[in-house]
């Protein structure tokens, strides 16, 4: 049967950014599916915690700092002893630096670049080398964003890094498509989280932005389930190097 396909029933997937909003609504739609979850972020977990365990499935936190690489091994060491194997990795952690680029500090960009981008690759080089080993395949799913087939303003660091992105989802699908390692992105419009509080809450901006989406609303967590669900399901096996892009139309207006 077809939904079969989408099953993630005895898998364990590795979410970075778990904390988060978007992350915690990751998380739940793959267990949801089946998974269990190993969660990573720099604080704990609780509330993704309570929303794996209400599905009936395991969550593992690990709390970890990712502006650098060092931890990355022992995460994954900590997951593989837990649970005996990692089959799917969502790379979602991020942080937002907002500055003209006039005036945009070196810091601010090393900060966000080590983490969208370093981790990323790093991350998804670990888990490859696994997944090579074990040789059962895997599944990789980056976060990338909208903006990036557009440009934007005062976010150098984070164009700069979700350009990159998807432009690496594709070398790396390039290199790993023959030991049955999937790597795809999932490219995010206008979702509703802190990061776009200021936004949704200022009168003006919020009726521009939903007026400018054909669907006439913000996206929501649960509205990135779908797309993660199928890119770490079996369902997309034949999938490779593919942004999906999630955006309530945003980009066919």
């Amino acid at each position: 049967m077809i939904l079969d396909r989408f099953s993630l029933a005895g898998k364990v997937a590795m979410v970075t950014g778990a904390g988060s909003v978007l992350g915690q609504g990751i998380c739940r739609g793959l267990a949801e599916a089946g998974a269990d979850i190993v969660g990573v972020d720099y604080l704990e977990m609780a509330d993704a915690q309570r929303l794996v365990e209400e599905t009936g499935r395991k969550f593992l936190g690990v709390v970890a700092n990712l502006l650098n690489i060092e931890p990355i091994q022992g995460i994954l060491n900590h997951g593989l002893r837990t649970f005996g194997h990692i089959d799917i990795l969502v790379n979602n952690a991020g942080i937002v630096r907002k500055a003209d680029a006039l005036s945009f500090t070196e810091q601010d960009w090393d900060e966000l670049m080590n983490l969208s981008m370093k981790t990323t690759f790093f991350f998804s080089q670990a888990l490859a080398k696994h997944f090579i080993k074990e040789n059962n395949g895997g599944k990789i799913i980056n976060i990338a964003s909208i903006l990036t087939f557009h440009g934007g303003r005062q976010t150098p660091s984070s164009f700069a890094s979700k350009s990159g992105i998807i432009g690496l989802t594709k070398m790396l699908a390039n290199e790993w498509a023959g030991f049955k390692i999937n790597v795809n992105a999932v490219a995010l419009g206008y979702i509703a989280t802190k990061h776009t509080k200021a936004l949704q809450e200022n009168e003006q901006k919020n009726a521009e932005i939903i007026n400018q989406i054909p669907a006439r609303r913000w996206g929501k967590p649960e509205d990135v389930q779908g797309a993660v669900v199928f890119l770490a399901s079996p369902a997309s096996d034949y999938v490779n190097g593919y942004t999906l892009v999630v955006d309530g139309g945003w980009l066919v207006r």
